[in-house]
């Protein structure tokens, strides 16, 4: 199936994530990338992809007199460069006029311009494609996409701040990160099980239990695995059927988690395994097997002004020195070509630019290759003047 991808404002994490899960990415500009999957395609599991939509592959009056008896609800959007509201209008009219005359009753949704907000999307329910009679049609340079997917902002604030145990001192890493972090080791096996040798609160482990992945997680805190511990307690006593995002067909949704689908392979919550245990990533040994890593480390203490060459130095010296001992620990416990993921730390400088680590000069020598994507880009998430930036690197063991 061939898939159009509204992708988020990170162009290039959005693009690696795709490829990670998915070969092949086609970057289209204005925001839209495509690619092909011969599985359908679960938008809940993407964190950096805001729309999904499937192509149209007939002509598009057939297509649509093909959708099931009843009032139809019909979005447009037009991605295309030189696109208008006013355009986007005039193709919506007229595509409801000619059903009309068909006999299908219609109910037009417009947005201010070019495109419907995902917001807009989400509250009128389109997005379902074939599979019912509310749709968005998405347009991109001359070929109709049917929207299959849209992504569920509330769901993810909901398992952001809903969670039991927080802690805005150790830092917040957002669901949808924890989400680009395990997908950008790749398409894994249902069943997986996915280490966070840094887990804090256990973000990246609930996301990749949502996913229908084992998990993993070790913290040299005490208190934060009691965090993990409460926070993955919390989240199955809301999942107690086992639903997960993942890559099976029927969609359901479950208890405001948004649309999820049941994992084959992990049936009943008590067969899902999740172990947590306190230890310092630098030393422990970790219970196997481990199918991946993913993970943010440590990001250093939080700045509020951009530090100065020296602070920066000191700052970097000790990173540097966990992370690289981090990496030893676990290259002699991993198979070969197990991925590692993890945010690092970058730090805003004078000139607006990110300055980073110098790990990936040493990950050669610690036993990894490092995965290049085709944007070639620099995998970094932060808001608008930041001071300190997440970089994410992705690596996979000799």
């Amino acid at each position: 199936m061939k898939y159009l991808a509204v992708i988020g404002r990170n162009k290039v994490l959005s693009l690696a994530e795709l490829e990670s899960l998915y070969g092949k990415v086609h970057d289209l500009g204005g925001g839209c990338a495509s690619f092909e999957s011969a599985d359908n395609v679960n938008i809940d599991r993407l964190g950096g992809c805001m729309k999904l939509a499937r192509l149209i592959e007939k002509p598009l009056m057939e297509w649509l007199m093909g959708l099931p008896e009843g009032k139809i609800t019909l979005g447009v959007s037009d991605y295309s460069r030189g696109a208008t509201g006013r355009s986007v209008k005039a193709e919506a009219i007229k595509l409801k006029k000619i059903l009309v005359r068909h006999g299908r009753s219609v109910r037009v949704v417009l947005g201010e311009g070019a495109v419907l907000s995902t917001a807009t999307v989400l509250h009128n329910g389109l997005g379902r494609g074939s599979s019912g009679r509310k749709v968005e049609l998405i347009r991109l340079d001359g070929k109709w996409y049917a929207g299959c997917g849209v992504q569920d902002i509330d769901a993810y604030t909901r398992r952001d701040q809903a969670r039991p145990a927080r802690d805005a001192k150790v830092g917040m890493l957002p669901p949808k990160l924890a989400q680009i972090l395990v997908n950008l080791c790749g398409l894994l096996p249902e069943g997986a099980r996915v280490l966070d040798p840094f887990c804090g609160t256990g973000v990246v482990l609930q996301e990749a239990l949502l996913m229908g992945y084992q998990v993993y997680g070790t913290d040299i805190d005490e208190r934060m695995i009691r965090y993990t511990e409460k926070n993955l307690e919390w989240l199955m006593s809301r999942n107690k059927e086992a639903y997960f995002v993942g890559r099976v067909q029927n969609p359901c949704r479950h208890r405001g988690f948004g649309a999820i689908s049941r994992a084959a392979a992990l049936r009943n919550t008590h067969e899902i395994a999740s172990s947590v245990s306190v230890g310092s990533a630098t030393e422990f040994v970790w219970e196997q097997p481990v199918d991946a890593v993913a993970c943010e480390a440590y990001l250093g203490p939080p700045l509020k002004t951009v530090p100065t060459e020296i602070e920066l130095k000191e700052i970097q010296q000790e990173i540097n020195s966990l992370l690289s001992a981090t990496l030893k620990n676990l290259s002699k416990q991993l198979k070969s070509g197990t991925p590692v993921v993890m945010a690092v730390p970058a730090w805003l400088r004078p000139n607006g630019e990110y300055e980073g680590l110098n790990l990936l000069d040493e990950t050669d020598n610690l036993g990894y290759n490092v995965k290049k994507f085709v944007s070639r880009g620099r995998l970094l998430y932060h808001r608008e003047g930041q001071v300190v930036a997440r970089e994410i690197i992705v690596l996979r063991k000799k």
